[in-house]
């Protein structure tokens, strides 16, 4: 059950590698029919079709990996933030103006 707590926790991270794997396994077909086929014309299906979409997977893969990462800094961010607070005397429910306003 501990993978399934794992996946859980981190489901952008394996949907993200999940869509760069596709992405990939779609632009390695793309090239295998490219290298195939001798006339551009019957090259032009594989490049729009598998070229254009795995690149797009790949990109959609990789901005959910840096997303994961934002939402991990700010998760941090925020931890800093209520230990500074706590630590400052500043209840949790107050803004920063207010607290400046008090002292």
């Amino acid at each position: 059950m501990e993978l399934m707590t794992l996946v859980r926790a981190q489901w952008d991270r394996g949907l993200a590698i999940l869509f760069v794997l596709i992405g990939l396994a779609m632009l390695l077909v793309g090239w295998v029919g490219v290298s195939g086929a001798e006339v551009v014309v019957k090259q032009l299906p594989y490049v729009m079709s598998l070229g254009i979409t795995g690149v797009v997977m790949v990109a959609i893969g990789a901005v959910l990996w840096v997303s994961a990462d934002l939402r991990d800094q700010w998760r941090e961010l925020r931890l800093v933030r209520l230990s500074l607070r706590e630590l400052s005397g500043i209840s949790d429910l107050a803004t920063p103006t207010a607290a400046h306003r008090k002292a």
